[in-house]
């Protein structure tokens, strides 16, 4: 029997365990896909988990991926406006999910209200709406977002918009954001984090893994039947080569928070050696903290 499901549950009641049991680290979503959240829903959960956390929360969001069957979105309940896509549907949901208020208080409630339109409640008062990051792939939504005032996450898969290498794209998405940023006039800093698949090679584990592919190419391909995506290349290299090639890579210095992907199949031990690994033997040269 084959079964359909999102592509990606809630994260929240697991973000919330996490942050009552840690007190400095901090915790979030890659991307949660906005096409089939409620958002006032997800504001309480997100509001919940960042009071738990003591405001630690680092919330992504995106309009989401191509998935196993057509329009999944409409099996949840929703549908995007007439006129417009799934991809203003999601959009459109983080909107409201950053908004302060959404309901015109009761003028006689059973008891007081506090003055302006009400908001989601659990509500977390620790900046958690300057904490939202959007899932960019294209230079067109990296600015919206920046015009919205979200940090900016970039993956290893964006659109392949030029004949320039992944890198010197997703460079030039960084600098569109930031432009985008300035130009909005927000008074904050953005933050903008960009993700790698980055191995060094200690042991022969690592060399069996990850030594014998060839991978030090980008990949492209089309995600949909519209879209044509690059897929930024594998990292996997003895320490010294490792960091003569990362400090080649123009968006990782752009950017100001790296994020590594890990290949989870292999388990959490070894997912612990090769963070270990990048910590111990690459990030000191680079200046990584």
């Amino acid at each position: 029997m084959h079964h359909f499901a999102r592509q990606l549950g809630s994260p929240f009641p697991l973000l919330a365990a996490a942050g009552a049991r840690t007190n400095r680290i901090e915790i979030g979503t890659a991307v949660i896909d906005m096409r089939y959240e409620n958002p006032l829903y997800m504001a309480e959960d997100a509001g919940a988990a960042d009071l738990i956390s003591g405001g630690r929360l680092q919330l992504g969001i995106s309009r989401g991926s191509p998935e196993q069957v057509i329009d999944g979105w409409r099996y949840f309940g929703y549908q995007p406006p007439e006129g417009q896509k799934d991809a203003d549907m999601a959009r459109g949901h983080a909107q409201v999910l950053r908004g302060e208020g959404f309901a015109q208080p009761n003028p006689r409630p059973m008891f007081p209200n506090p003055p302006g339109l009400l908001r989601p409640e659990p509500y977390s008062d620790g900046l958690l709406r300057e904490r939202i990051w959007w899932g960019a792939a294209s230079q067109r939504t990296a600015t919206w977002a920046a015009g919205l005032g979200m940090n900016l996450q970039s993956s290893t898969l964006i659109n392949n918009e030029s004949d320039k290498p992944f890198h010197l794209q997703q460079a030039e998405q960084i600098r569109a954001f930031r432009d985008a940023w300035q130009q909005a006039g927000h008074e904050r800093k953005p933050r903008v984090s960009v993700s790698r698949s980055i191995f060094a090679l200690v042991d022969d584990r690592d060399r069996a893994y990850f030594g014998r592919r060839n991978q030090n190419t980008d990949e492209i391909g089309f995600i949909d039947a519209q879209t044509q995506a690059i897929f930024g290349r594998t990292y996997a290299a003895e320490p010294d080569v490792l960091i003569q090639q990362l400090k080649e890579d123009e968006a990782i210095a752009a950017a100001d928070t790296l994020l590594l992907t890990v290949p989870s199949q292999l388990g959490v031990d070894y997912n612990a050696h090769v963070i270990d690994g990048i910590l111990t033997h690459v990030a000191p040269a680079l200046g990584w903290r």
